[in-house]
């Protein structure tokens, strides 16, 4: 079997049961040294594997959550983050895919990424089923395949997926956690809690991961890292605003430097 053309399939594959368990299968097999490599093989696009069962709507469309009093509520918040975490075993997948001639450590460490977001969306998936819903019975948007888009060279997603938005995700996980302390009453809460700790934890290598590629591909290209990671932020993203939260230490344990969390803070941050 072949990395790539193995890895083609399971990003074109639309029933996400079939995609987590061919994925691990793929994993398996790649971690026993199984799957050879032809890094010449051809590059294809693919839509969103979850457009099959999943309504797109625009960001502003989907619907707003808050509280967590009733199972509706519980399930729109906890569908985002299923949402979210089923993107990031596509994304990872795509960086292995679509960037050829890396070094094999490169290719293991996205493939550890998908092994960990795998074990995230069961997670999670189980806790929506809990509450009575599945994936695919609210709205979604389609930003984070956008972003994958929007990134056709490796610098450009490395800053862009790991290094802009699961860092984001560093610091939106906190915020969420410290709202459910609430309802730490409520059992689903305290499950939801104890998930979202653990990803947290497990949020941080992976964009510590792109972080490290990020910078080996601004060396190899003669780029300061920092200039370039708000220059392709810029371009990516046009009027980007400060942000009013930063998970400063996740952030600066993910190879984030004190320079680049001030400029991304709102306010005043310690950091040192």
């Amino acid at each position: 079997m072949e990395f790539f053309s193995e890895l083609e399939k399971i990003l074109q594959i639309q029933n996400y049961n079939d995609k987590i368990s061919q994925s691990k299968k793929f994993i398996n097999d790649f971690n026993q040294n199984k799957l050879e490599f032809n890094h010449n093989s051809n590059i294809l696009s693919f839509p969103p594997s979850y457009e099959a069962f999943c309504k797109i709507v625009k960001p502003q469309k989907v619907p707003r959550r808050r509280g967590f009093e009733t199972n509706l509520k519980k399930a729109m918040l906890i569908h985002a983050i299923v949402h979210i975490e089923y993107s990031a075993i596509d994304l990872a997948f795509d960086a292995c895919y679509r960037f050829r001639n890396m070094p094999i450590e490169y290719y293991k460490d996205w493939i550890e990424v998908a092994d960990d977001e795998i074990r995230h969306f069961e997670m999670l998936n189980s806790l929506l089923n809990k509450v009575g819903y599945k994936y695919g019975d609210i709205e979604v948007h389609n930003s984070l395949w956008e972003a994958a888009q929007k990134t056709p060279t490796l610098i450009e997603r490395m800053a862009i997926v790991p290094r802009w938005l699961e860092a984001n995700g560093l610091d939106a996980n906190e915020q969420i956690i410290e709202k459910l302390q609430n309802y730490k009453n409520d059992e689903i809460a305290r499950e939801l809690i104890n998930a979202l700790e653990i990803i947290l934890k497990e949020e941080i290598p992976h964009v510590s991961k792109g972080d490290k590629w990020f910078k080996w591909a601004c060396e190899k290209e003669g780029f300061n890292s920092e200039n370039k990671y708000f220059e392709i932020v810029n371009k990516i993203y046009q009027n980007v605003s400060k942000k009013a939260h930063i998970n400063v230490e996740a952030r600066k344990e993910a190879g984030f430097s004190c320079t680049e969390i001030k400029n991304l803070a709102r306010d005043e941050v310690k950091c040192d």
